[in-house]
């Protein structure tokens, strides 16, 4: 038997029909500060453009640079890349990404692995073989 994942109480059914303002109240402090300042022009594109890739009249995908737009249940099942500052990487919306950031999802960074020493490095590579 499969959970069904919901948000502080809520199913996705409910989340999507809640207004704004009683959505709201169910956010925490950051993403309801970052709503309540307004949402800007480019933000709002997005939306409209997420809205239309999920009702199926988009032909191309998303492709953004804003990582820090708060994922609403309006949003969920829709597939957009993200800058991830290199390249862009695809992100699939799920209910359990709604109340974080499109950023969360796409790491900016990759793993370190440090090599051998150049030549010339330092002392003690002058008696490290080259070959």
């Amino acid at each position: 038997m499969v959970k069904q994942f919901t948000y502080r109480g809520l199913s996705q059914k409910e989340l999507e029909s809640l207004p704004l303002d009683k959505l709201l109240q169910l956010f925490p402090a950051r993403a309801r500060r970052s709503l309540t300042r307004g949402i800007n022009d480019n933000k709002r594109k997005l939306i409209e453009e997420m809205k239309a890739a999920k009702a199926g009249t988009l032909k191309n995908p998303i492709n953004t640079h804003l990582r820090d737009v708060l994922i609403l249940p309006t949003m969920v099942g829709v597939t957009l890349n993200v800058f991830s500052g290199k390249e862009f990487r695809p992100v699939t919306i799920t209910t359990e990404m709604v109340g974080h950031y499109l950023g969360e999802y796409v790491i900016t960074n990759k793993r370190v692995s440090h090599g051998a020493p150049g030549v010339g490095a330092s002392r003690s590579s002058l008696y490290v073989p080259l070959k």
